[in-house]
């Protein structure tokens, strides 16, 4: 298991009448995240979907704990326990570092779907390989 950080600083286009960052904003960052994982290991979805497979949440899940604000810096953890095999889940956490607060946590499962059958399929090799080392 191993932790990948990316910084996502809230604009204020991010944020609602309340002056809180709105809560669907949260799934974008996740997507932050979980991109700029790929992208520190090679992969790219671009990449990815050149490769002849795509990757299509399958479920996700939040958890708030306290409003983050416009212009904060956010710290997007995200982190992967276990190879994927049909599947791939990647946890996240999202903190206010000069806050030292945890503003929410959730989950996206993905799934590896051949591009043109649409259909389930086991993570290609390339994929594992690029991202063998979160796994060992």
């Amino acid at each position: 298991m191993k932790t990948h950080i990316t910084n996502v600083r809230v604009r204020y286009a991010d944020t609602d009448q309340m002056g809180f960052v709105y809560n669907g904003k949260y799934f974008e960052y996740f997507e932050v995240g979980r991109t700029e994982l790929l992208r520190d290991n090679g992969l790219t979805y671009k990449g990815i979907e050149e490769s002849g497979y795509m990757l299509p949440v399958l479920e996700v899940g939040i958890r708030y704990r306290s409003p983050a604000f416009y212009d904060e810096l956010l710290e997007v953890q995200t982190i992967t326990k276990e190879t994927p095999s049909t599947r791939i889940r990647l946890e996240h956490k999202i903190y206010v570092p000069a806050r030292e607060k945890l503003i929410c946590e959730g989950f996206v499962e993905l799934v590896f779907v051949d591009a043109k059958t649409r259909r389930p399929m086991r993570a290609p090799l390339s994929f594992t390989d690029a991202m063998r080392k979160f796994y060992e």
